[in-house]
């Protein structure tokens, strides 16, 4: 089954799911605990990210002290 054809079956059971009134709404609570429970995982519990983690992979950068070149 194409990625497309799987995305229109599930789309059609949505908007079934909601006009028959079964479907579930989350609250503003659920998601903020599922967004921190999200972000836990892939941060591995560690909490927020360290500003040296922002700047993405070291591709490139000379390990080593700053100006060791």
């Amino acid at each position: 089954m194409t990625p497309e054809k799987q995305r229109e079956i599930a789309s059609k059971g949505g908007r079934a799911a909601h006009a028959k009134g079964t479907a579930h709404e989350w609250t503003s609570e659920e998601a903020r605990n599922a967004g921190r429970k999200g972000g836990q995982i892939s941060r591995g519990g560690r909490g927020r990210l360290h500003p040296e983690e922002m700047r993405g992979p070291a591709v490139g950068r000379v390990a080593g002290p700053a100006g060791a070149e």
